[in-house]
């Protein structure tokens, strides 16, 4: 079997609250311009959704926040994919905002709403079928009691059916579900990560709550994409075994940490669409996972 015949449905399925989604999702954030901020074409940016959608994706990760000058995420996945199907679960995150000139803020629990609705506008539906609440920084954000609680009246009122966190500590999620049910958690995440980054992704499994990494191909690039020239030596050598790109080892390596993991890897290439729906069929070894967990 090759990359060019896998389909999604080999990453296995998972349920964020009522709803069934493959493993292997897609992240929209590369939709609106290249790693050097650059434009992308247009109709490029259609074909891979739709291309995503044919290969059995039904998990799309997106915001309002994503965009440049000339390209809005949602606004592409709308043009590309509506009428939507009915298996096709869109997630997206509010808390942070941009102006047109791209300066950030982040929303008031007042706020939330209006980037609900937003996100409502751009992809042309009636209510969103994940948002996930985002914070500024984990390792410094207080209570998010008043936020999630703006969040929870509006899925009370029809407008979001679920509700996740995003780039959160185990005592916000502890937090959050005291006023509503959590299906997912969002968090940077994968080789590499600290122990109790680990740990937090195992207790979300025990709780049946989806883990969602974040920057895990691209690691400490974050949004710059991944580094090439930094590849540990461990990623290169099982890619190398078997034969497939450290990229897809990556990717792997998260789905093979529990079956309640889901990756959302973006792309604006259909090659490396293909790669990253293959990488959810590749099924690694203990010994390889803790040769990378020691990476």
């Amino acid at each position: 079997m090759t990359s060019e015949t896998i389909t999604v449905a080999a990453s296995g399925t998972w349920r964020l609250g009522d709803l069934a989604v493959r493993r292997v999702g897609f992240g929209a954030m590369r939709l609106t311009h290249l790693a050097d901020g650059s434009p992308t074409d247009r109709e490029r940016m259609v074909s891979v959704l739709r291309l995503a959608v044919e290969r059995g994706v039904n998990h799309i990760d997106t915001a309002s926040f994503y965009f440049s000058p000339t390209r809005s995420a949602n606004e592409l996945i709308n043009r590309a994919l509506a009428p939507y199907g009915d298996d096709l679960v869109i997630t997206t995150k509010v808390g942070p905002g941009r102006d047109f000139a791209g300066q950030w803020w982040w929303a008031t629990p007042e706020q939330l709403r209006g980037q609900v609705e937003e996100n409502l506008r751009q992809l042309g539906r009636d209510h969103l079928d994940v948002v996930n609440l985002r914070i500024p920084r984990r390792e410094t954000t207080g209570s998010i009691a008043e936020h999630f609680g703006a969040l929870a009246e509006l899925r009370a009122a029809g407008l979001v059916r679920h509700l996740g966190l995003s780039n959160v500590r185990p005592d916000h999620l502890a937090e959050a579900r005291a006023i509503a049910p959590v299906v997912c958690v969002q968090n940077p995440y994968g080789i590499g990560s600290p122990a109790e980054d680990h740990a937090f992704l195992d207790a979300c499994g025990q709780e049946g709550i989806a883990f969602v990494p974040f920057f895990a191909i691209a690691g400490a690039g974050k949004e710059a994409g991944v580094v090439v020239a930094q590849e540990t030596e461990q990623v290169r050598a099982v890619a190398e075994a078997h034969g497939v790109s450290a990229a897809q080892v990556r990717l792997a390596w998260t789905l093979n940490r529990g079956p309640h993991v889901l990756a959302i890897p973006g792309t604006g290439n259909p090659g490396h669409l293909v790669e990253n729906i293959a990488a959810g069929a590749l099924r690694l070894s203990p010994e390889e996972m803790a040769l990378l967990e020691a990476a």
